[in-house]
């Protein structure tokens, strides 16, 4: 157990919010570029990117106090590891993300198991992000994060050589080409949305887009992957998913599930705060072992290996 006391427990949740909407607004100015080659002034910062000096200061300052940027001496700041993270790739996007859209959005968590984001924003969320291509592709590149723990695990795993995976919803495909090169023999197809923002080019001659939903048919393969998909949905969308996968695959095909497992009890987990975000915005919800499993069962698959980031199963 935590030996922080109950006050300082407490006051971390209450300040949450700002600390979240802090590394929004310092994301969005590129503040960690500006900082890239050394420490400087905030002063001079600040005119780069557009800011007010004394805002900026104070939100770096705040910041820093949580280990993302340092203050080197006063109104000298430099990044910190935890800043570098937000110079590319999908941390800044995943900044901008929840310090706006999903800040805006958590405003409408309630108790009532309704998604909040359709009462915020007058439609559910992918119709949103379909009417914003800037945020598709913020929202692309943000699910980036965690690829290459991902590949490392599918990497591991036993393959025949020659099969093709089919990724359900697989978004701009760099989850799937990364794994095709790590095996050879394998192909691939990314199946998403005709709005994903991808770059085609990048795919290879062993990887191929297939646009449609997955609420109503899926190519055939011999490998289903489904990366962080189904906790964007409930428990009955969810299990559609999964049915539409299992008339499409052959007997002998395999499931592959890249999706948190929540442990009981007490034990911090990101995925319990993330489970949160899941109701907001769709009324997904992150799953335990239990829920996994009948939720499978009830799809027509059978799991034979359960942990928490990957659940392989196979058709029944």
């Amino acid at each position: 157990m935590s030996e922080r006391s109950p006050e300082a427990q407490l006051w971390d949740l209450l300040r949450g919010a700002l600390r979240t909407r802090a590394l929004a607004v310092v994301a969005g100015l590129r503040v960690a570029d500006a900082l890239a080659a050394e420490p400087r002034g905030v002063a001079d910062v600040a005119r780069e990117v557009g800011a007010d000096p004394d805002t900026l200061h104070r939100l770096l300052r705040a910041l820093a106090s949580d280990g993302v940027f340092a203050e080197e001496t006063p109104g000298i700041f430099g990044n910190t590891a935890a800043s570098e993270l937000l110079r590319g790739g999908g941390w800044n996007d995943f900044a901008r993300l929840f310090g706006d859209v999903w800040y805006r959005a958590v405003e409408g968590l309630d108790a009532s198991a309704e998604a909040a984001f359709p009462r915020g924003f007058g439609t559910d969320f992918w119709s949103w992000l379909a009417e914003h291509p800037d945020e598709r592709a913020a929202f692309d590149r943000a699910m980036e994060q965690g690829k290459e723990w991902r590949v490392e695990r599918l990497a591991e795993l036993e393959w025949r050589g020659d099969e093709t995976v089919v990724d359900v919803g697989g978004g701009n495909g760099s989850l799937l080409v990364e794994l095709l090169r790590r095996q050879p023999g394998l192909r691939g197809i990314v199946f998403d949305l005709p709005e994903t923002v991808r770059n085609e080019e990048t795919f290879g001659e062993r990887c191929t887009f297939v646009e449609g939903s997955f609420f109503e048919r899926v190519p055939g393969g011999d490998v289903y992957l489904l990366s962080t998909i189904l906790h964007d949905w409930d428990d009955e969308s969810a299990i559609a998913i999964l049915r539409t996968i299992r008339a499409s695959a052959p007997a002998d095909a395999r499931l592959l599930v890249l999706d948190a497992v929540v442990p009981d009890g007490n034990e911090p987990h990101g995925a319990k705060w993330l489970d949160l975000l899941m109701l907001v915005l769709f009324a997904g919800r992150e799953r335990d072992e239990a829920q996994w499993r009948a939720m499978l069962a009830a799809s027509g698959f059978e799991p034979v290996g359960m942990e928490d980031g990957l659940i392989e199963a196979r058709c029944r």
